[in-house]
């Protein structure tokens, strides 16, 4: 099981965090976490609901993580495994995560597939996401697969949909001419644009579309 223990920085002020996997009794937090992370016009239908979160402890708990500061749970990441296909990259959201319930896990699949990334507003500014990004990362290393994948929301794109396609938006974003809230997060975090897929989720700020990006273990050409 996954848990390591940080510094981050409230301004020059460090602040303890530790990156745990999440139990049965951080259910309530994650709930709440899900209602403060993705507010309206987020479905709320989409948010976590106690049957999935039971699938991910159970089905791939190596992949169910949670940032606590000061005893708090301030965030979460959930992933699962399963055989991508690059040469049949289009997929949705719903379909690749079975809904969130991650029922289709693969244990012995090779990418760990992202279902959810989120962090409660007021925590933002430690730059949380990017560290359970990191561990996540670790955790693909440490269990000897290809990638993490995952379709990030491009919640900027509505702005500028009469005017470019949703490819032009995500290459304007990676040229640095236009910053987009999940996009430009995950480029930091270095995960790197695979395409754009039509009909992802239904969210209406991204028009529908999401942006597959993966992050590659650099060890991948030994396991192979």
């Amino acid at each position: 099981m996954y848990r390591k223990e940080l510094f981050v920085f409230e301004g020059v002020k460090p602040v303890p965090v530790i990156i745990r996997n999440y139990e049965e009794k951080d259910f309530p937090d994650l709930l709440r976490i899900q209602q403060e992370c993705f507010p309206s016009p987020f479905p709320p239908e989409l948010w976590w609901n106690e049957e999935q979160l039971i699938n991910h402890v159970t089905l791939f708990p190596e992949g169910a993580l949670c940032i606590e500061v000061a005893g708090k749970i301030a965030g979460s990441m959930t992933g699962l495994l399963v055989d991508f296909d690059p040469n049949h990259p289009d997929h949705s959201w719903e379909e690749i995560t079975d809904n969130g319930y991650i029922r289709n896990h693969q244990p012995d699949g090779s990418t760990l597939y992202v279902v959810d990334i989120g962090v409660r507003p007021s925590y933002r500014k430690l730059s949380l996401g990017k560290w359970l990004m990191f561990s996540m990362y670790e955790v693909v290393v440490h269990l000897r697969l290809e990638r993490l994948l995952g379709g990030g929301r491009m919640p900027g794109y509505h702005k500028w949909a009469g005017e470019m396609s949703p490819e032009q938006y995500i290459e304007s974003v990676v040229r640095g001419e236009l910053k987009d809230p999940v996009v430009t997060f995950l480029l930091r975090c270095g995960r790197t644009p695979v395409r754009v897929v039509a009909d992802y989720l239904e969210d209406e700020e991204s028009c529908n579309y999401g942006t597959l990006m993966e992050w590659k273990n650099p060890f991948s050409i030994s396991i192979k």
